[in-house]
């Protein structure tokens, strides 16, 4: 249900900077069925990659093989994302607070002796500053979902709304959030992430359990619609093909 409603997100002819996981599987379902001119940008360097199975890496060559273009990865960041040039950045988080902020850093209060320690910033900062629109794919519970991360790896809105344009950063932010359960959004007046959608089966309490902070229900929350027969086909023989 995650790979499909992040694939419908997107549409058709954008500028996509996917990662490994669900992102590349729900970009590659989009590029399969809705949307065939998305195009694919992956950190590595590829752009325009259409792969024919799902890769195992940013390094994988099925990427370079299928793009339009390789280049460096400096170039990856200093012409297209940090001028604005991608549509939709994926990011995943270890901990996502009310407002969108991401951390992907350490577990913990004190950073230099954490409880745990997580493997870090990579790309996301940039991302998360300079993608026209960020959409942030993670499992909901009261450990990912927080009141206030611990650590604030990638900027989402800041402390509310404002905050983002006031610290220069080009892009929208998170502006969707899909979870196992549903899908949140920013609040127009606020930034504060609420409940806009829900997974098929799931009810309004069980996101709220789920969630570290007092979420906000949409006034206009609706249901997601389940899978189509055609994506279901479309993500089976992806997943097949990457066996």
């Amino acid at each position: 249900m995650m790979s499909i409603a992040a694939a419908r997100a997107l549409s058709n002819g954008q500028r996509c900077f996917v990662g490994i996981g669900l992102p590349s599987t729900a970009a590659n379902v989009a590029r399969r069925t809705h949307a065939p001119d998305l195009v694919l940008v992956y950190e590595s360097g590829t752009l325009g990659s259409k792969p024919d199975r799902l890769p195992a890496s940013i390094g994988d060559g099925i990427l370079a093989e299928t793009a339009d273009a390789v280049i460096s990865v400096p170039e990856v960041f200093n012409y297209w994302l940090q001028p604005g040039r991608i549509d939709v950045g994926f990011l995943g988080a270890a901990q996502l607070d009310k407002f969108g902020n991401i951390n992907t850093t350490v577990i913990g209060d004190d950073y230099a002796n954490p409880k745990v320690r997580l493997p870090g910033a990579g790309g996301a900062p940039e991302i998360a500053a300079s993608c026209h629109e960020v959409y942030v794919v993670v499992r909901q519970s009261r450990r990912s979902f927080v009141d206030r991360v611990d650590f604030v790896t990638s900027v989402g809105h800041g402390s509310g709304k404002g905050d983002r344009e006031r610290l220069g950063l080009r892009g929208a932010g998170p502006t969707l959030v899909i979870t196992d359960l549903g899908i949140l959004r920013p609040d127009p007046d606020t930034s504060e992430l609420m409940l806009s959608q829900l997974h098929p089966g799931v009810e309004v309490e069980q996101v709220r359990e789920a969630t570290g902070w007092d979420l906000k229900v949409s006034p206009e929350l609706s249901r997601t619609d389940a899978p189509t027969e055609a994506e279901l086909s479309t993500l089976r023989a992806l997943k097949e093909a990457s066996k």
